[in-house]
């Protein structure tokens, strides 16, 4: 069998490197594309493509015979309104310039302030913000496209953590490890839904291998559900077997979403962020079991194991201490 090529959009951020990193441990040939030169040197079996997004045909063209495009652009938070929808009808105009199934990673925004503790693919989608309506109607793009032939698969999962920085883990809970102090935006005790990206990686790897899958398919990746309390607890552990623990003991704080709000009435980035803090004031979990009914047991990494590499990635703690674990 001739080997499969990926070409993987937006390789340079966090989940897009990733994506390259599990295809190509899985043999496939990936095709990377970036705006910049990559951070680190691609794996065996990769190659980058400095054509941008906007140039569909020349993109298409240089990645003839790819079989599956992954979709990980990311626009900046703040504009979302003008580029989300804009920018993944460029990638899915290039998966159907070459034929190619269409995968995006989706989120639990479509289902708003008001969704149930369990997210399952059939839960009613009632987005309560700006952000939720913008995925929701991506999706529907999707819906549209299937109708003229596009293949898509859209694997939704929680806050990403792992792989280096730009997430709520270094953002805001481990800020200020080195001073001792961690802190969490939300209550102790409300399950929230996170995804390790190196599983979620191996995951989209398993979802693009199958030999048959439906023209439109919605899956959950259901990651590692954490409280507030037990993440924490998952935070002072690794750092301490890191060789990082503070004399008098850990300090913790909260996120001051008063004044986030107030001050995001002239900083669009805090108002953004303002706007989505329900998330971690209602307590949700993604049902994994119709992902794992379509491809079978996933490599998963344990909490403990996951949280430690994510804080080794952000260079937390004694060099001597780096690496990876293997997934179960």
């Amino acid at each position: 069998m001739s080997t499969p090529t990926v070409l993987v959009l937006g390789a340079n951020g966090r989940f897009g490197a990733a994506a390259v990193l599990a295809f190509a441990a899985a043999g496939w040939r990936v095709l990377a594309q970036v705006r910049r030169a990559p951070a680190h040197p691609l794996p065996a079996g990769a190659s980058a493509i400095d054509t941008p997004l906007a140039a569909t045909d020349a993109l298409a063209a240089i990645a003839t015979g790819a079989a599956v495009v992954v979709y990980a652009v990311n626009p900046i938070y703040t504009r979302w309104g003008a580029e989300a929808l804009p920018l993944a009808g460029l990638g899915m105009d290039v998966a159907q310039r070459l034929g190619a199934s269409f995968m995006l990673p989706g989120n639990v925004y479509n289902f708003g302030a008001g969704m149930p503790a369990l997210l399952g693919e059939n839960t009613p989608e009632q987005p309560s913000t700006g952000k939720g309506r913008q995925r929701c109607e991506l999706e529907a793009e999707l819906a549209g496209r299937a109708r003229q032939g596009l293949k898509s698969v859209v694997i939704r999962a929680g806050d990403f953590y792992g792989c280096g920085s730009g997430s709520w883990l270094d953002l805001a809970v481990v800020k200020s490890i080195a001073h001792g102090k961690l802190v969490y935006p939300g209550p102790l005790d409300v399950p929230h839904a996170w995804a390790y990206l190196p599983d979620l990686a191996r995951a989209f790897v398993a979802v693009a291998s199958r030999a048959e899958a439906p023209a439109l398919e919605r899956l959950h990746f259901a990651g590692h559900t954490f409280t507030g309390r037990e993440l924490l607890a998952l935070v002072e552990s690794a750092a301490q077997d890191l060789g990082l623990a503070p004399a008098g003991g850990w300090r913790h704080g909260g996120m001051p979403w008063g004044l986030i709000r107030a001050v995001g009435t002239v900083y669009p980035m805090w108002r953004e962020l303002a706007r989505m803090s329900y998330l971690w004031r209602v307590p949700h979990a993604l049902d994994g079991r119709a992902l794992q009914r379509a491809v079978g047991p996933l490599p998963w990494t344990t909490p403990a194991a996951a949280v430690r590499a994510a804080l080794v990635d952000l260079g937390v703690g004694e060099p001597a201490a780096a690496g990876r674990p293997a997934a179960a």
